[in-house]
């Protein structure tokens, strides 16, 4: 039996809001393995949320740029809250989104090691690490050219960024669509923006979970499926942007409301693409004990 800490206990119940002695449980039958201890609580009717949140404990911003037609998203890591909320940390985080609109770089390691007037940005990173004081990571971005509107919105300044792409023309009506679909979209957090996006393999999963979830509450197995298959109705509809009810009017969905757009202008309106960041999301702090910060603290003043 694969081991597990008290650690992988607590971020499974942060991950599930199931019970202390449940993850656990789902621990020891799953051998450790937390994505599949997960599963079984669902399973287990304990912990039936569709969306798991990953512990965020990274320090740093999201941060969101627009310069004309083109976004950019991006994440930008530090060891302390101190440094995320400082000015020169905000400076840096700036020219690298800056860097990125300019030459749209295809990853993070294209981009650090792209040019900027006669240094690199990984050289820049390194320089402006030195002159803060911590280690600063450049962790993830995404770059969108449009042919229409770029929205932007950045929750509690840079706990999480959202961005979308919209192929329309940029109006008064079209800029407010874009708006309200950002907020909604940090609202709600999606995962695909249709149906389609889900992959057959997550379908078959998520079908295999819900259906040992309705067999465990006693249903027979004809009517189990036909259970399954209104959940998975619901399944999209929690989690694909367009198929979500409007946060602002629960009466639409997202896609019907950008219908309406388009109807009141009198000309196409479509969503490209949406992206979203949780600052830190799959990141954990270094943890150490607080005596054996104080002996190295103390071991260092010896030097």
């Amino acid at each position: 039996m694969a081991e597990f800490t008290a650690k992988d206990v607590m971020a499974l119940r942060e991950a599930t809001g199931a019970g202390m002695m449940d993850c656990k449980r789902a621990l020891v039958d799953a051998d450790g393995d937390k994505e599949k201890a997960a599963d079984l609580l669902r399973e287990r009717g304990i912990a039936k949320a569709a969306k798991r949140a990953s512990k965020i404990a990274a320090e740093g911003i999201v941060y969101a740029l627009v310069e004309g037609k083109t976004g950019v998203l991006l994440e930008v890591n530090c060891e302390s809250d101190f440094v995320a909320k400082g000015d020169k940390f905000h400076a840096l985080t700036e020219t690298v989104a800056k860097q990125i609109a300019k030459v749209k770089p295809a990853d993070v390691a294209a981009l650090l090691a792209s040019d900027m007037g006669g240094k690199t940005v990984e050289t820049f990173v390194q320089e402006q690490t030195a002159i803060i004081g911590e280690k600063i990571s450049v962790r993830r971005f995404t770059v969108y050219e449009s042919a229409g509107l770029v929205e932007t919105y950045i929750h509690m300044g840079g706990t999480m960024g959202v961005m979308l792409n919209f192929a329309c023309a940029e109006n008064a009506d079209t800029k407010e669509l874009a708006h309200n679909v950002a907020l909604h979209t940090a609202f709600s957090k999606p995962r695909y923006k249709t149906a389609d996006e889900v992959s057959a393999d997550e379908l078959e999963k998520e079908k295999a979970i819900l259906k040992q979830e309705v067999l465990n509450e006693g249903k027979p197995e004809a009517i189990a499926e036909k259970i399954v298959l209104g959940k998975i109705k619901k399944f999209y509809e929690e989690n694909c942007l367009l198929d979500q009810k409007f946060v602002k009017d629960d009466k639409v969905t997202v896609s019907q409301l950008i219908a309406e757009t388009a109807k009141k202008t009198g000309a196409s309106v479509e969503l490209k693409s949406f992206c979203f960041y949780v600052m830190g999301q799959g990141l954990e702090k270094k943890s150490e004990d607080l005596s054996e910060e104080v002996a190295k603290q103390v071991e260092a003043m010896k030097k």
